[in-house]
């Protein structure tokens, strides 16, 4: 049973995770329970996003990633699509002046181009006036999809080899992996699916080769900076192998 506090056990900060991603899944199920449009339910899943990104900000993680719209997402009613897309508009404008005043630095993975010219120039003026930012980092995972980043990748190697840029023995895990979209960043230590669904949904499947997972029931509407406090707890009791034997492990175990 949960503590009703989160001080009785303070985070270490040693120890908590630099990379967190998060899938947030339930706005439509939390809007239909109360007899709502889906739109409603994404409205406040809005709401969430900005007090988990100001929690982790506080929290000290170094970076974030939130899977804001997948490329499956295109395939929704139209009319359901236009409000994300009108959504995602309002959140990066209105959070400008937040990720300033507390040094957040935001980037996009997926398909940019795919985007509403009008949500892209919005986007692009966010990066812009963020791009020094030094104390986060929030990705916003927008027309991002697992297997098609994966698939580019690929493509971009092949017409490298094409070109006699590489060879076929240069190919390693490193260079599949700097020619994601996720290039330059850490993969992560820690992925949080909401809405108790146990599937990644396309969703950073390369990265998440060692990435702790954590499934919770909560629908992203209602979930809390004091339950993302609890993962990040549960977190720091695991012990992150990689596939090595652990350091508690006897050698003859």
């Amino acid at each position: 049973m949960k503590s009703n506090s989160t001080q009785d056990l303070p985070l270490d900060p040693e120890t908590l995770p630099f990379h967190v991603a998060i899938i947030m899944d339930g706005n439509g199920r939390w809007a239909k329970k109360r007899l709502m449009n889906r739109v409603k339910g994404h409205e406040q899943g809005t709401q969430t996003v900005r007090s988990i990104v100001t929690a982790a900000r506080e929290l000290g993680i170094g970076m974030i990633t939130l899977y804001a719209f997948s490329t499956e997402n295109w395939a929704r009613p139209k009319l359901e699509v236009k409000a994300l897309m009108m959504l995602l508009k309002k959140f990066i404008i209105s959070e400008r002046e937040e990720f300033s005043k507390n040094q957040i630095r935001v980037n996009i993975i997926g398909q940019k181009h795919r985007l509403p010219l009008d949500v892209q120039k919005e986007v692009d003026i966010t990066l812009a006036l963020t791009k020094n930012n030094d104390k986060m980092v929030l990705n916003l995972a927008l027309s991002y999809g697992s297997r098609e980043e994966i698939a580019n990748a690929v493509k971009q190697i092949a017409q490298k080899i094409e070109s006699k840029e590489l060879d076929s023995k240069d190919i390693t895990q490193d260079l599949i992996s700097d020619h994601l979209y996720t290039k330059t960043m850490p993969d992560p230590d820690l992925i949080i699916r909401t809405s108790g669904e146990y599937r990644l949904s396309n969703f950073m499947l390369w990265q998440a080769a060692y990435s702790e997972i954590y499934i919770c029931d909560t629908l992203w509407p209602d979930f809390s900076k004091d339950e993302f406090i609890e993962i990040l707890k549960n977190y720091q009791k695991r012990d992150r192998r990689f596939g090595k034997v652990s350091c508690s492990t006897s050698n003859d175990g």
